[in-house]
């Protein structure tokens, strides 16, 4: 349960500021943009996430900004999230890892929303959508980074708004700062329509989020939501479609390299009986669990801007974590819940399939024709990670390096990790309902 109440920066008789440094280091680069707001109102959490309370954000801050004629930037409501990074460098949220690195997450969230006339006094309903996205954040210990989409579907304000998913960026005006715990950047949120969001994915965020700042009312230079806006993008313009997005993924292709998902597969080649190495048994109550070295593997597939290269390949089987990678506190998205779990490498053999059903939910499904001519076409790969457990599905193209599925033998399955060689055509797919996969025991 959150409260409004103004800021308050006490400091020690002019001297030390009694305010931990992280804390004080965003207040800084806040008090930089707005210096005649040093007390705006602020939500913060009643009890703290650090004492037990539902609230990763120990506070959020909200601003007036007067915009910038000049540039038609429109007056609204600046959000800032506390609490994504290290405030306190304590070990009370985060763990100190010293100040060359990232601070906590290394970021912190902002949202820019509209000013409707009238209004005195900002909408409080973002800072529980900025601790929505902060609990995804803390449960998963997944990252955001700019360019990223968030799929919400529900309108972000729970009113009747087209504005039903989110995109980030970097804020147009808050710079990074470095604090003793680490450097903090700062991620601004961007309400979208589902046609936009859907653009963002079979092409990129950022092509989107760059046509959105050349249309004034979709957000403009500062990409500013607007909940009452009602045409996307695209009925703005029609042109941008067919102009900008179909001929970026004709030329580019999309970056998205893979989503979490609900999906499983099966193994035809095999007889319903044999229960060694049956999809429908290995997601029963004890699945086998990827090894470190596949882990690896598929989590650097499903890295987020990732650099077009003139030979698309998959990354070697590898345990060795890069040193620019989060600290290993951290846990990666594709990690196992229980090392102990895990089925040594060495013992897990690679087969060839001679056939198998594909398995998605009717979400997944629609990525399917991004999969083919946004990634595949292009000499890419794109995986689908479930998030019940182990399971991942890989489509490759061929002569995609690393990759253990090849067009001699399209299909390969590495415990419970299937990669599928395109163009094989011998491919069964099913989209399903999602009550299939929230009981995969039926």
């Amino acid at each position: 349960m959150d409260e409004v109440r103004p800021t308050s920066v006490p400091q020690a008789h002019g001297l030390v500021p009694l305010f931990p440094p992280g804390l004080q280091a965003i207040y800084g680069e806040c008090r930089r943009l707005y210096p005649e707001q040093a007390n705006p109102l602020q939500v913060t959490a009643i009890v703290k996430y650090w004492l037990g309370g539902p609230d990763p954000l120990d506070y959020i801050s909200m601003y007036r900004n007067m915009g910038c004629p000049a540039q038609d930037i429109q007056e609204h409501w600046h959000y800032v999230s506390f609490g994504l990074s290290d405030l306190y460098g304590d070990n009370r949220v985060h763990e100190f890892t010293g100040a060359d690195g990232p601070s906590g997450f290394g970021f912190e969230l902002t949202f820019r929303l509209k000013r409707e006339v009238g209004e005195t006094a900002p909408p409080t309903w973002p800072a529980e959508l900025m601790q929505g996205l902060a609990r995804y954040v803390f449960q998963s210990e997944n990252t955001f980074c700019s360019g990223d989409h968030v799929s919400w579907h529900n309108p972000l304000d729970n009113s009747e708004s087209r504005i039903q998913h989110m995109l980030l960026t970097e804020d147009p005006q808050m710079q990074p700062v470095q604090t003793p715990f680490g450097t903090v950047s700062f991620l601004q949120i961007v309400g979208v329509c589902t046609e936009e969001l859907q653009a963002a994915q079979q092409w990129n965020g950022q092509g989107i989020l760059e046509l959105m700042r050349g249309v004034q009312i979709a957000g403009g230079p500062w990409l500013i939501t607007d909940m009452r806006r009602g045409e996307t993008i695209f009925d703005i313009d029609p042109h941008l479609q067919q102009e900008r997005v179909d001929q970026g993924i004709e030329t580019e292709g999309s970056n998205l390299s893979g989503v979490s998902a609900k999906c499983v597969w099966d193994d035809l080649s095999r007889p319903p009986e044999d229960e060694e190495d049956s999809r429908s048994i290995c997601i029963g109550s004890q699945p086998r669990r990827l090894s470190d070295k596949d882990t690896e593997q598929i989590r650097e597939t499903l890295r987020k801007g990732l650099e077009f290269n003139s030979k698309a390949a998959l990354p070697p089987i590898t345990s060795q974590r890069q040193s620019h990678e989060r600290p290993q506190s951290r846990k990666d998205s594709l990690e196992s819940e229980s090392s102990a779990a895990i089925v040594p490498h060495e013992l897990v053999r690679t087969r060839q399939l001679e056939s198998v059903h594909l398995k998605f939910n009717q979400e997944s499904g629609t990525l399917l024709p991004l999969c083919l001519r946004g990634r595949l076409l292009h000499g890419r790969h794109f995986t689908y990670k479930s998030i019940n457990g182990d399971t991942a599905i890989t489509f490759v193209s061929t002569g995609v390096e690393g990759a253990f599925a090849t067009e001699e033998h399209p299909y390969a399955a590495h415990g419970p990790w299937l990669q599928y060689s395109w163009p094989e055509k011998k491919l069964k797919i099913s989209v399903l309902p999602d009550s299939v996969f929230d009981n995969p025991l039926q």
